[in-house]
C-alpha cells in the first residue's frame, strides 16, 4: 500500500538515530519499516477513536520490543535517546493522522524498552 498522507511521506523515521553509529542501520531500517507499516494500517483501517488508534500503535510497539534482541546482537540497545526518538515518531504519526487528544505514553504502553 502506498501512503497518501503528505506529512508522513516527507518524514524520515528514526532520523536522529541514523546519524549515530551506535545504532546499526540494518536494525533501524526494520524499525522504520514498522513505523511505515503502522501508517499503512492507519490509512487502511482508518481508526475513528483513540482506542482503535492505541490498538494499532501498541501492536507496532510490540514489534519494536522484538527488535531489542537484534539491537543487542549488534552491540546496541534501545536506550534513552532511542526511546525518545521512537516515542516522538509515534507522536508524529498520531498527529499527522489528525489525532490530538492522545496520551503518548498510551500510544506505546506495551513497550519493554
Amino acid at each position: 500500500m502506498t501512503i497518501t498522507n503528505e506529512k508522513v511521506t516527507g518524514r524520515t523515521f528514526l532520523r536522529g538515530l541514523y546519524a549515530d553509529p551506535y545504532f546499526p542501520d540494518h536494525v533501524l531500517d526494520k524499525g522504520s519499516a514498522i513505523l511505515v507499516a503502522l501508517c499503512e494500517r492507519i490509512e487502511a483501517e482508518r481508526p475513528s477513536d483513540l482506542a482503535s488508534l492505541y490498538a494499532l500503535t501498541q501492536a507496532a510497539t510490540e514489534e519494536f520490543n522484538r527488535l531489542e534482541a537484534e539491537f543487542e546482537a549488534a552491540g546496541s540497545e534501545i536506550e534513552t535517546i532511542a526511546r525518545e526518538v521512537i516515542a516522538e515518531d509515534f507522536w508524529f504519526i498520531a498527529t499527522a493522522y489528525g489525532f490530538t487528544d492522545f496520551d503518548v505514553e498510551e500510544l506505546i504502553a506495551t513497550r519493554e524498552w
